[in-house]
């Protein structure tokens, strides 16, 4: 049996990390990246296939060289505010061109499909901490787009697909051993913003809101370390081996089951840093969820999988990547 796993998005940042960890346990990852936002350099434990997830003959010419058993996709864009903007492409790029990359996925009789979804799936919340049975009420275009490629999923499990929707919380933190990390052109997620700002690498944070029904009126997330969450995936490629007869899609929220405000997660990193971070606060960003914390109960249970690095650990590794990756 093949143990290359085609990794979709590979050369990104929580991709690089996936790759790492698949590689790890035994498996080969094979990125298969455009490189319009990923990096060559994050491509170490595996060979790169360039190639668009909606180019159904050049994924027929991969899947034919590498013969992978498993897909893990995380190829997409990702970035809320943009989505708001540009909502038409968002469904393009991370919806239609998703049912392509299905379609070869039960042309070529693949085991195990690991999709990265995300937990604003879930909109508003209507409990303390969200669990999969949660309703679906997307905010954003970004995130009805990964509600959409969750419900293809589903249809895929009835033609014989075994499909694993990983809900993603907050992806922090890098490589302990400092080789791979986030480096997104434009970067909009907190803690690196913060540990620029923190560091004088970047200008200082603007805070997206302060108005929000929280404690402290900044929105609340539930911040998972990139490597506890690229364990996840090696760990749903295992699950779905081990499921039988039918085709089966079953969604797993990926988080720490905690809950920090920005307002704390950014006092907290100038706790770790020495001094405090430099910020301003800014207008609420559209399609955002004032809290979003996930209850992990079903991925603890089904996926043998637990979250190890707190949001300490996730900011100590963020400053010292931030402080030697490539500029």
């Amino acid at each position: 049996m093949s143990d290359a796993v085609l990794v979709t998005g590979g050369a990104g940042y929580i991709g690089s990390h996936v790759s790492k960890a698949l590689a790890d346990s035994g498996l080969t990852p094979v990125c298969y990246d455009t490189l319009e936002k990923g990096h060559e350099w994050a491509v170490r434990w595996g060979p790169l296939e360039r190639g668009d997830i909606g180019d159904a003959a050049r994924l027929d010419e991969v899947f034919a060289r590498h013969k992978p058993r498993a897909i893990i996709h995380m190829a997409g864009y990702i970035e809320v505010g943009e989505s708001v903007r540009q909502p038409e492409r968002y469904m393009h790029n991370n919806a239609t061109k998703s049912v392509v990359l299905i379609d070869a996925a039960l042309r070529h009789g693949i085991e195990a499909f690991v999709f990265s979804s995300t937990c604003a799936v879930y909109g508003l919340p209507q409990t303390e901490r969200l669990d999969e049975k949660h309703p679906i009420a997307p905010l954003s275009p970004y995130a009805e787009s990964k509600a959409k490629v969750e419900v293809t999923l589903t249809g895929a499990a009835a033609r014989g697909l075994r499909a694993a929707s990983l809900r993603y919380f907050n992806a922090a933190g890098a490589d302990a051993g400092g080789e791979i990390g986030e480096a997104h052109a434009p970067e909009t997620h907190l803690l690196p913003l913060a540990a620029d700002a923190v560091l004088g690498y970047g200008p200082p944070l603007t805070l997206l809101g302060d108005d929000y029904p929280t404690p402290d009126g900044s929105c609340v997330r539930d911040y998972i370390h990139v490597t506890d969450l690229a364990d996840a995936h090696v760990r749903a490629i295992g699950w779905l081996r081990r499921q039988s007869g039918q085709g089966v899609h079953e969604t797993f929220n990926v988080g720490s089951g905690s809950g920090y405000s920005v307002r704390q997660a950014v006092a907290e990193t100038g706790r770790i840093a020495g001094k405090p971070v430099p910020h301003s606060v800014g207008p609420r960003r559209p399609g955002d969820s004032p809290r979003l914390v996930g209850d992990i109960t079903k991925s603890r249970r089904e996926l043998g999988w637990q979250p190890t690095r707190d949001l300490a650990v996730q900011i100590e590794d963020t400053l010292r990547w931030r402080r030697k990756m490539p500029r």
